[in-house]
């Protein structure tokens, strides 16, 4: 799999990248059939959303017979790793540690996916920093505004 460089992917293209990612290989009709029901988006949207992602080359188009096949440029693991970067980016790093808090606290979780927090926790534990720095510009955040 060819991973371009850094694309963004907006809500509505990650409905239709789950599906692609879960059947690695896909057409418009399967996208459609799949999505149907969740969405209620028109084929005319689906098509479009389609190809949005073959012009910013996370879908791979081929024609196969009279229709065409659609696959992964990026991988699912990669984006969600982006993804989650970007998140913890856009607010001041001393916040990082509420975010993760946030997201723990509204996600379902397996008794694995918990042993397996604990563990990852309990590492970071051994090297963290009594504070976290804040590196913002001053004014970007409340660290720095009297």
């Amino acid at each position: 799999m060819i991973i371009p460089t850094k694309i963004t992917i907006s809500e509505a293209e990650w409905e239709i990248m789950r599906v692609v990612w879960a059947h690695q290989t896909v057409t418009s009709r399967e996208v459609i059939d799949t999505l149907d029901n969740k969405m209620n988006w028109k084929q005319s949207t689906i098509k479009t959303l389609i190809g949005r992602l073959v012009e910013k080359k996370a879908l791979k188009k081929e024609k196969y017979g009279r229709k065409f096949l659609y696959s992964a440029n990026i991988s699912e693991n990669e984006t969600v790793r982006s993804f989650s970067e970007d998140i913890l980016g856009r607010v001041c790093q001393k916040d990082n540690g509420r975010v993760i808090q946030q997201l723990v606290e509204k996600s379902v979780l397996s008794q694995e996916d918990i042993e397996q927090l604990i563990i990852q926790l309990q590492d970071k534990l051994i090297n963290a920093p009594v504070e976290v720095p804040c590196e913002c510009a001053p004014g970007q955040c409340d660290c720095h505004v009297a």
